[in-house]
This record gives C-alpha cells, structure tokens and sequence, in this order.
C-alpha cells in the first residue's frame, strides 16, 4: 500500500466500521435475548472475560497502524506458499472409527470425527472484509459448491477473519446446523439464516447432535465485534466435540489462561487439539497466545495431537509471517509433542498421516513454492 493512499483507507475504514453493526440485534429472538441476559459471562449489556484486564482502546490501536502499514517485518511472503487442492475422499467417510482434518488456510477447517462431517469458522472468501487483508494463497483451496452435506457449522466468534456473510450465507443449502456462541445467531439470522438452524451455546452447555456427537461450547479469553459500536456484544467460546471414539478440541481464538487445564480436566484427553498461533503481540498478549503457550495450552488440555491454526494465511499481525510456525516446533519440539504441519488444503488423519514437515522454512528462502508434493 502506498503511503499517501494511508489517510483515506483510514477515513473510510471508520466509516465501514461504524455502520457495520447497525440492525442484526434486531433479528434475535426473545428466547436468545433471555439466553443472554441469563449467562454468567454477560452485565451491563456486554459478554466479559473471566478475568479482565486493561485492553488497548480504540485510539490506542489507531496509533499501531503507521507500524502495522509500513513496519520492516517479513509480513507476507514473497511469493505465493504451497497448497494443494483439497481431496474430499477422508471428508466423506461415513465409517465411525476416523478422525481426520482438512486445513483450509487461518482457522477454517474441514473435520471428520466418527463419521460426523463438520466445518468451522468458515471463510471462503479471498479478502476477510471490505478492507481486510488477502490470503497470501488467493482463494481457499475448494468451493462451497464441491462441499457434501455438513452436519455441522462452528462459528467461535463474531470476528470477520472467522466469521464471513457470503460464506455463512453459501453454507446455508449445505447444512441443518449453524452452532454459535451467544448473540452470534442474530448475525446469521440478519443474513437469512433460519432461525430453526441456528443454536447458540453459552460456556459449559452442551448439544447432542444425533445423540452420538456432543458439542461443548468451553471457555476462551478473547473478545468480540465487527464494528466501532459493538464491542462484546457477542459472546467467543472454544469448542469440544466427543464423539463415540475421538475428543477434539477447537481453541477459536483465545489469549492463555487456566481455563485451559479445566477443560483439560472436565473433558480430556483430546485425541487432536486445533490451537491458535499467530497474530500475537505483548501488547495483546491477553486475546492471542505465543506460540508457547499454544504449546502449553495443549499440554493442559492433555492433547495428543495438536494442530496450530490462524498463522500463514492472513497478514494480521506485526511479527514474520513464519514465525509462528519457527517457534512453535521449537517449543513441540522440546516438550515432546507431535504437531502436525500440513499445507494449505492437506489433510491430517489421526492414527495414519500426520504431516511434520518445515515446508515454511523452504518459503522463507525465496524458493517458488510451486512443488507442494515436497511437503507431503
């Protein structure tokens, strides 16, 4: 981006952002508003963490952007990083002995646990919002059209990296249930999302999905809003899903915190643990974790297998788009943890192929990435 092209996207990003979060509260029912106003998590009409702390203000984070924008880190990648078309076929299984997990690039992921097909935080869009940063890969390595039936949707958070209106509004012929935190379902129902699709989970409730799969909405330390005038006003969780033979557990996004070993305690061990990574900073280090703590996180919630998420995709953060990924197998590494490292549109199955390769390394050394079955 061009220095003097600075000051407008800025003027009109305000803008966006402002209008952005003007009617959907509308769209909820009497029924969510109550769920709402019932949780432990919600006063004064906003959701709150279990442990507050001072978060940047609006114009301290107006005051990041001159770094953000022109800031002499390795933010993006100098060409483009491998991927592979996604193949379907572990996606489709209907066998209830599986567990298996296609990366789609940040936090969107295919899973298949015991033969239930679901997908989270969705964003199949190229570019995240109107003024949001581009994948580095260009579009997700499948369309919503070549997608089966999906039991389920996750959304973990309102955020617009994790939660994206054409995408949501795409999915809508292709799955029965949207499963949201709270205050999330009025959003899709603003996008035409039938109410009896959607259901919204504060922490620690739980959701049988024909009776064999049970969803667990779990604590996370972050926060929410799409706009300059809605902040908090939905809730953020993190995900467990038992099924009759795998436990999996979704971090969404979340800073560290002990709500990690109580959920480790309540529901592991977890076969496969899915843990963001990346767009960490001290100056937030509440909402997002360094990557050892993605690593400790894992190792409280007694995990196996853990699987780094939002790195590599999006330019979101202030640090080298491959960081992430250098220090968490360091970490893995000296703790004795497997990780697995696929590509963009890989497939991990559990028990079988658990790709652990450094493909990242190869991308930082300027090679063209054009030959992905390298990393395979």
């Amino acid at each position: 981006m061009k220095k003097e092209h600075a000051p407008f996207i800025l003027a009109f990003a305000v803008v966006v952002l402002y209008t952005a979060c003007s009617t959907w509260m509308a769209h909820s029912t009497p029924m969510q508003r109550e769920a709402w106003r019932q949780s432990p998590q919600y006063s004064d009409g906003t959701f709150r963490n279990a442990v507050e702390w001072q978060s940047l203000s609006f114009w301290q984070g107006l005051r990041l952007l001159p770094e953000f924008f022109f800031g002499g880190q390795e933010r993006t990648p100098e060409g483009p990083l491998p991927r592979q078309q996604v193949d379907l076929t572990a996606f489709e299984r209907a066998e209830r002995n599986q567990l298996n997990a296609t990366w789609l690039g940040h936090s969107s992921r295919l899973l298949n646990i015991d033969g239930f097909r679901l997908l989270s935080d969705p964003v199949f869009d190229k570019r995240v919002s109107v003024l949001g940063p581009s994948r580095y890969n260009g579009a997700v390595p499948l369309q919503i059209a070549q997608l089966p039936s999906v039991d389920v949707v996750l959304i973990s958070h309102d955020h617009y990296d994790h939660l994206n209106k054409s995408s949501i509004k795409e999915l809508n012929e292709k799955t029965s249930h949207f499963v949201v935190a709270l205050g999330v379902g009025a959003r899709l129902a603003a996008w035409g999302i039938p109410h009896a699709k959607i259901r919204e989970l504060d922490w620690w409730q739980e959701l049988r999905i024909n009776e064999d799969l049970t969803i667990v909405s779990t604590p996370a330390q972050h926060f929410s809003g799409r706009g300059l005038t809605d902040r908090n006003k939905t809730l953020w969780t993190s995900w467990v899903l038992n099924g009759p033979n795998h436990r999996v557990y979704i971090s969404g996004d979340s800073g560290y915190f002990d709500g990690f070993s109580e959920i480790g305690r309540r529901y592991g061990p977890f076969h496969m643990t899915f843990i963001e990574c990346g767009a960490y900073d001290e100056r937030w280090r509440h909402v997002h974790m360094f990557p050892e703590e993605s690593v400790q996180a894992h190792i409280d919630l007694r995990g196996e297998v853990l699987h780094p998420i939002h790195w590599g995709t999006l330019n979101l953060a202030l640090h080298s788009w491959y960081e992430p990924m250098q220090r968490l197998r360091v970490a893995a590494d000296a703790a004795g943890i497997q990780a697995a490292t696929p590509i963009v549109g890989q497939t991990t199955v559990y028990g079988e192929s658990i790709p652990q390769t450094t493909w990242w390394e190869d991308e930082m050394h300027g090679t063209d990435g054009s030959d992905t079955h390298r990393h395979e």
